[in-house]
């Protein structure tokens, strides 16, 4: 695939300059503008090459009619990624940093048709289940915490000692962890995500999330591990563990990223100043910049052409949610449209199925901290923050910020969710680490 005579020239810095390979989507340069990579990558059509870690290419739709019709298309492209060409033929090793993203597990994410409804049923009749009133509750405790370690400095890296913690704080306590699990779970999900040995992150969260399932097979409480055993899917214990990984990873690095995302563009737009627009925040948040750019992997079933593109079975196609909602075309749509008609939750048989929860979370974690530090502000120029690298996710790597300081006086604290604090579930022989957030966190429920 090369494109037209008149193409415009790659972004600086780009790799693929002139030489006609694809597009890297890790590097810090296109985390810098990811949208005059779009614009280049537009002019090949609907799709286009790219390179997403080193060696590692798909093919990324660009396009928002385009990127609906696969999410959607479920005979001609499968989730299934046993299927993918180049993992299976050797090409891609297991230690590579993107397969702990892509590679198969026996989820709802990764499987298909019969067997995807049944995965699936399971975790949204388990999410029903969760009480609003009660979520919001635990995300005002994690939000209190992580504001009470630094209202008397004045200052703080919101990405690092707010957002990257909240989620999983949330997710811990919504999922009945006890402190030993929750920190490696902590530990596992960060270096997933971070792409930093990843292949030891992703078997340490594994351990942690078997013990977990193990914890309730003995003691059920009511938590959504406990509501996901006693499904009538009948899940085994590898489904239960697959499936949890699933929850905990879309609480974590999206969640976060949408709670960052939204609180970024809540300190440096001046129309949100007024106060009472966090949810348009949210929504613009989605539309413009959402938590993952490029993600929603997909494989063709068989050999196509698709989007004027020959797909092979078993490449690897990606959907650019980023570049699909900022697609030109759907400007005028999207005035007078929907507000919530984007692909930040994805669309089809899997898109998410927590999106309600998620932006309940984001609402009241963003509500909490402008509500206790009301005057709080960028404490450096816009221009100089950095996005992190990578072809997933969207994040800032830091966000600092400055506020009158506070004395705080923490109240007595509510109950906590006896299962995620009871130390003794511990496994025999296994001292809780007292060092993690999550340990940290349960030691201040405590008082």
């Amino acid at each position: 695939m090369t494109p037209e005579p008149h193409s415009p020239v790659p972004p600086p810095g780009c790799p693929a300059h002139g030489s006609g390979l694809p597009v890297p989507l890790y590097t810090p340069e296109y985390a810098a503008d990811p949208q005059a990579y779009y614009a280049y990558l537009r002019h090949f059509g609907a799709a286009a090459p790219v390179e997403i870690a080193p060696g590692v290419d798909a093919t990324l739709v660009t396009d928002h009619a385009t990127a609906l019709h696969l999410l959607q298309d479920s005979s001609n492209f499968r989730k299934d990624a046993r299927r993918w060409r180049d993992v299976a033929e050797g090409r891609i090793g297991p230690d590579n940093p993107v397969v702990p993203m892509l590679g198969y597990r026996p989820n709802a994410m990764f499987t298909d048709g019969a067997e995807h409804a049944r995965l699936r049923q399971a975790i949204t009749d388990s999410l029903a289940r969760v009480d609003s009133r009660q979520l919001t509750e635990m995300t005002k405790r994690a939000s209190d915490y992580l504001i009470a370690q630094v209202a008397a400095r004045g200052s703080v890296d919101l990405m690092n000692d707010y957002v990257k913690q909240l989620p999983l704080l949330v997710f811990n306590e919504l999922f009945g962890c006890p402190a030993d699990v929750g920190d490696r779970v902590v530990f596992g999900i960060s270096g997933v995500f971070e792409g930093v040995n990843a292949e030891k992150a992703n078997m340490v969260l594994g351990q942690a999330v078997g013990e977990l399932v193990a914890l309730k097979r003995a003691r059920p409480a009511d938590d959504v591990t406990s509501h996901l055993m006693r499904h009538e899917a009948r899940l085994s214990d590898e489904e239960l563990v697959h499936q949890l990984i699933l929850l905990l990873g879309a609480g974590a690095e999206p969640l976060r990223n949408l709670i960052g995302n939204t609180l970024h563009r809540l300190l440096t737009h001046d129309r949100y100043a007024d106060g009472g627009l966090i949810e348009e925040a949210i929504d613009d948040t989605l539309w413009e910049n959402p938590p993952m750019a490029n993600y929603a992997p997909h494989y063709p079933a068989s050999d196509l052409e698709f989007a004027g593109t020959k797909m092979r079975a078993g490449d690897l196609v990606l959907v650019s949610i980023t570049a699909a909602n900022t697609d030109p075309a759907l400007a005028a749509a999207r005035q007078t449209g929907g507000r919530r008609a984007h692909l930040a939750w994805s669309a089809g048989p899997h898109a998410c199925p927590s999106k309600d929860l998620a932006r309940l979370v984001t609402m009241t974690a963003i509500e909490n901290l402008l509500n206790r530090l009301h005057d709080i502000e960028l404490a450096v120029p816009e221009d100089s923050l950095t996005w992190r690298p990578g072809p997933f996710h969207r994040a800032l790597a830091v966000l600092p910020c400055r506020f009158t300081p506070q004395v705080v006086h923490r109240p007595t604290p509510p109950r906590a969710q006896e299962s995620a604090r009871a130390d003794h579930q511990a496994p025999a022989g296994r001292r809780a680490e007292r060092s993690g957030v999550w340990s940290s966190f349960l030691s201040w429920l405590k008082g």
